[in-house]
């Protein structure tokens, strides 16, 4: 979708005369060359993972990394570096922006979610739940989320504390962020 998306307005530019129809195959062998540049520099450092690349018609390449153990800033000027240095700017003039996920940047890989097990989530679900919970366990199918609650005890007035325990599978989740605690 993301190149048939690309090629359409690509070619809209190019019948209303903004663009050359050369710009199109530059554009696609630059894109083509950064997406094997980044794949070699995570070939690099293996605790890297690519969470998102993004590169607009203006040669604007925006990079987002996650590490099993976070991301460093020298690990991302690492990535920045074997990539910019293998490319000529006279032949094809872009900026590179090359980023960590960020703490407040949603969940979007298994990898992700297993790297924050025993970390409290706030968890949005496709049925408009949501829930804060302690991330217990992952799988390549769902995570299990796991909190206490107060309920009414069964006998007797009063309530009592409860651990609650809930799979959750990936098709469900809407959105998924770590909850920052300042302790």
């Amino acid at each position: 979708m993301d190149k048939l998306y690309y090629i359409c307005v690509l070619f809209h530019r190019i019948v209303e005369g903004d663009l050359s129809p050369l710009f199109y195959f530059a554009y696609m062998e630059f894109k083509d060359n950064i997406q094997k540049l980044l794949a070699e520099a995570l070939s690099l450092q293996p605790d890297l993972f690519l969470i998102d690349l993004h590169i607009d018609d203006q040669s604007r390449v925006q990079v987002v990394l996650d590490g099993d153990n976070g991301v460093s800033l020298e690990q991302c000027i690492k990535v920045s570096r074997h990539i910019e240095h293998q490319l000529d700017r006279e032949a094809h003039d872009f900026s590179l922006e090359v980023s960590s996920a960020g703490a407040t940047h949603p969940l979007q890989m298994v990898r992700q979610y297993k790297k924050n097990i025993g970390r409290k989530l706030a968890v949005y679900t496709t049925d408009n739940d949501n829930f804060k919970a302690t991330l217990t366990q992952v799988d390549d199918e769902q995570i299990t989320l796991e909190w206490k609650a107060r309920e009414p005890k069964p006998i007797g007035k009063g309530k009592h504390t409860v651990v609650k325990q809930l799979q959750v599978p990936y098709n469900q989740i809407e959105k998924a962020t770590v909850q920052i605690q300042f302790k």
